[in-house]
């Protein structure tokens, strides 16, 4: 029974999930399940359904639950449409949450609109975040991203043509193939992954697993497949095939059907003015320069690193709040120069680890290091920010109301940890 209710947190509607979440607390609270209290581990940056993830909102907050995290943060692509849900959810399973959204930025119309910034398919947009958004503000932010999620599916339309047209014969359709795999009939996003993802499906189904499969994409399409990720498809029994063949397609072949994104993308300076309207916390995503990708679906390669000052000068002068990184990603020198970076500019620092695969873990050991305690106490202040501002407009962690009483953003999160830290009920 148990197995089948875990089976039934990705099922078909936020009704069905909640309440097989509902029966597993039962068994929680029975005594029949236990979790491990695990330690300080945080995550604000996980990915549902709702953009691409192999969990639900409800399975997203069990498995953080199981890896041992205190608090847990949904952040999909252009799609707010799982908020509730999550948090839910985590009420459910006594679990502090965070919410927001994770989009792209056009940078046309500043001075780095032809650089690399933190995409890893083309210049001049970068990923950006809207944390800790009120929720009485959740319907406004779906209804402003509506929109551009319809303008992003006319451009993949025009990928899935061209991914057809690397092919002898169509091997992937939008409307049979892509749409059934993502939440888009509620409102989620569809990513260049869900597109992948459909296609590896079909690629598996017309040339199997294992050798047959890496020979054929090698030969026809030059990719290098090599390490851990050969291994991984020339095992048959592995139970992520579909998820590491998108990993292999996600790092080497996207450029083969990519299109610069445009009118699906906000302007930034229209980002930031709707952050701050709704009383949300804007945070750049910082990538840096890449080498041994943890994710293992991106290619080395170099990014903001080289002129990251510059950019960080222009981040603060436009208005942007906050720094989100993810610490298992970068290495000790990134991570110095950026958390100075951050010091310097008083930049509040976020931090979450990239959840869409069910190779990755919820945790970021990084995070036990002392060296990082700020990024904790960061996330109980940004739950403290969500809780306030929910309730009042004007009481979040940045409105002038709570600048002006508490002018240092040090005080400010301290005063919103406090908040943050009631939540929390074990």
């Amino acid at each position: 029974m148990i197995k089948q209710l875990i089976q039934d947190l990705n099922a078909g509607t936020a009704i069905e999930r909640l309440k097989a979440l509902t029966s597993l607390v039962q068994y929680v609270q029975n005594g029949e399940m236990s979790f491990d209290e695990g330690k300080d581990y945080v995550n604000n940056h996980i990915h549902t359904i709702y953009s691409f993830s192999p969990y639900s909102p409800s399975k997203a907050i069990w498995m953080a639950k199981l890896a041992g995290l205190r608090t847990a943060g949904i952040i999909d692509h252009d799609s707010i449409n799982g908020a509730e849900e999550f948090i839910v959810a985590g009420k459910l399973l006594d679990m502090p949450t965070t919410i927001g959204i994770e989009c792209r930025v056009s940078m046309k119309h500043t001075p780095f609109h032809n650089r690399r910034i933190n995409h890893t398919d083309q210049t001049g947009i970068a990923y950006v975040a809207m944390h800790g958004i009120p929720h009485t503000k959740i319907q406004e932010i779906e209804v402003f991203m509506r929109p551009y999620l319809e303008k992003r599916n006319l451009r993949n339309r025009k990928m899935i043509d061209k991914i057809n047209a690397l092919f002898p014969e169509k091997i992937v359709d939008f409307d049979a193939d892509v749409r059934p795999i993502s939440q888009s009939h509620e409102g989620g996003s569809i990513t260049e992954r869900h597109l992948l993802f459909a296609l590896s499906i079909n690629l598996m189904k017309k040339y199997g697993k294992g050798q047959g499969l890496v020979t054929f994409l090698v030969e026809q399409f030059g990719l290098e497949i090599k390490g851990k990720a050969l291994d991984y498809l020339l095992d048959l029994d592995n139970p992520h095939y579909s998820y590491d063949l998108l990993g292999v397609l996600k790092g080497h072949f996207v450029s083969k059907f990519y299109i610069d994104a445009d009118e699906e993308c906000l302007d930034v300076t229209e980002f930031i003015a709707k952050a701050k309207e709704v009383g949300a916390i804007s945070a750049y995503a910082y990538l840096g320069d890449l080498k041994n990708s943890v994710t293992g679906d991106k290619r080395d390669d170099q990014f903001e690193d080289d002129y990251i000052d510059e950019l960080f000068d222009y981040l603060k002068k436009i208005g942007f709040n906050a720094v989100t990184y993810m610490p298992s990603r970068n290495t000790p020198e990134q991570l110095e120069r950026v958390r100075k970076l951050c010091n310097q500019h008083k930049f509040f620092e976020i931090s979450g680890e990239d959840i869409n695969s069910p190779r990755q873990s919820f945790i970021c050991e990084a995070l036990l290091k002392e060296e990082f305690n700020n990024l904790i106490t960061a996330t109980w202040a940004m739950i403290g920010h969500e809780v306030a501002s929910t309730e009042d407009a004007s009481e979040g962690l940045f409105s002038h109301k709570m600048i002006e009483k508490y002018p240092m953003l040090g005080d400010r999160v301290t005063y919103y940890f406090e908040i943050g830290k009631k939540q929390e009920t074990f």
